[in-house]
């Protein structure tokens, strides 16, 4: 296994020959072996370990085994405890999640506070089938079937390419000493029962399994890179930047085969997961819209507009008699006056302007806020209008609002007018206040 390491090293990972890096040990078999492979490379590496106090006197006997390891390798060792457990609570989040964001913080600060280039995981070709799998059943498309990237920015594994029996099997050979956490042998967790359960059975379907795995695994890879080349050609076909947003052409969308392929990978990156509202956006009217954590995506006529949700306050806008055209960001309202109704939609609103008191405003959602939701009775707080539009809650701090003079909320923009200030038949001045995009 030695001889292949290097062989690995030198052919996949040559700046590991040149450059200090660190090997993240936690003191099992995994972490362990790889810190013995690059030590017999003469490579120049420290260790870094984390204690995560989750196993009482365990953890620390597993902080004291790397320090010993790194004194047996004449190595710079790096430890940090962390209050895992106090710190998910606060954050209503799992163990696993939380331990994994304080382990790569740290690492990500020795990167860039100490000497060394990268950081090595010991991430092995059984870690990448659980991977698979986990992923599989999530269905995460082409991307999470491609297993664990063996590079990513200062990250480096280069253990994925060996099954963990081969790396166990060095360690017996060469009488390497490990520590064993017993937490990984419950099936408490999803990933340690496709370990112990799903795994073995397949070995035992097929003995080959493993490696014919690998053989699939890099395949789907040099497909996902073939897909990635022709997303890029695509993208400079479809898509426009403008200003501050993006724009696809729908027509242009619609004259390829497999429309929703390529809109799932044109949008992928961008954290989207209802996909079906995400498609259902080709043929809906101007002013649907999805949303995912980061990013808004807005049918607008012939395009769908892709911009960044903003997490500052937007500053409010007053609009005074005279005014016609208002710049917000990254988008218009027009004014004028009309003598009658045209086609609605969600950018466009119709008001009876004798109703108005300038100067007008747009601002955003603020507490207690409340209209009288055109086409139903009685009032309603804006909040729960927007729970029951199925707004995300990330969105609601941007919902902005056109206000009359009085303080009443005459448009939920894009969404819906006031009662108060609809058009009736004997209105005799209609204001027509459109959403225009840059």
């Amino acid at each position: 296994m030695q001889n292949q390491f290097q062989k690995h090293i030198e052919s996949e990972f040559p700046e590991l020959l040149s450059q200090p890096f660190i090997i993240a040990t936690s003191g099992g078999v995994d972490s362990v072996v790889l810190a013995h492979l690059c030590f017999n490379a003469n490579l120049d590496f420290a260790l870094a370990h984390c204690n995560f106090k989750l196993r009482g006197k365990e953890s620390e006997k597993d902080a004291l085994f790397v320090e010993d390891l790194s004194k047996s390798l004449s190595c710079e060792v790096f430890t940090k405890e962390f209050e895992t457990e106090k710190i998910a609570d606060e954050h209503k989040e799992s163990i696993q999640i939380t331990a994994r964001n304080q382990r790569y913080n740290w690492f990500h600060e020795l990167i860039k506070t100490t000497p060394y280039n990268f950081l090595l995981t010991a991430h092995h070709l059984n870690d990448s089938l659980e991977t698979f799998i986990i992923n599989l059943n999530r269905s995460t498309g082409l991307k999470g079937l491609t297993g664990i990237p063996s590079q990513n920015k200062y990250i480096r594994r280069p253990l994925l390419k060996f099954p963990k029996d081969d790396i166990r099997s060095f360690a017996i050979e060469h009488h390497i000493e490990w520590r064993e956490d017993q937490s990984n042998e419950t099936t408490k967790y999803l990933r340690n029962k496709i370990r112990h359960q799903v795994v073995p059975s397949l070995m035992d379907l097929n003995p080959q399994f493993l490696s014919n795995f690998e053989s699939s695994l890099q395949k789907l890879q040099d497909s996902e890179l073939l897909i990635e080349d022709y997303t890029n050609l695509l993208f400079k076909t479809l898509v426009r930047k403008k200003g501050e947003h993006y724009e696809i052409d729908i027509e242009k969308l619609n004259s390829f085969p497999n429309q929703k392929a390529i809109l799932y990978q044109l949008l992928e990156v961008f954290g989207f997961t209802e996909w079906d509202d995400v498609y259902h956006l080709l043929e809906a009217q101007t002013g649907k819209r999805v949303s995912s954590s980061s990013h808004l995506l807005v049918k607008d006529r012939g395009k769908l507009v892709l911009s960044t949700i903003s997490n500052q306050r937007f500053e409010p806008i007053k609009i005074d008699e005279d005014q016609n055209n208002i710049d917000l960001d990254g988008f218009k309202l027009k004014l004028n006056e009309v003598e009658k109704l045209g086609d609605f939609n969600s950018n466009v609103a119709y008001i009876d302007r004798s109703k108005l008191k300038f100067p007008l405003s747009v601002r955003s959602l603020e507490n207690g806020d409340y209209f009288y939701p055109f086409g139903m009775e009685g009032k309603k707080k804006l909040s729960d209008f927007l729970k029951d539009e199925k707004i995300s809650p990330h969105l609601k701090s941007s919902q902005l609002l056109l206000c009359n003079g009085n303080g009443d909320i005459i448009w939920v923009l894009n969404l819906r007018t006031d009662e108060r200030y609809k058009v009736s038949p004997t209105t005799e001045d209609i204001l027509k206040i459109e959403i225009l995009n840059d």
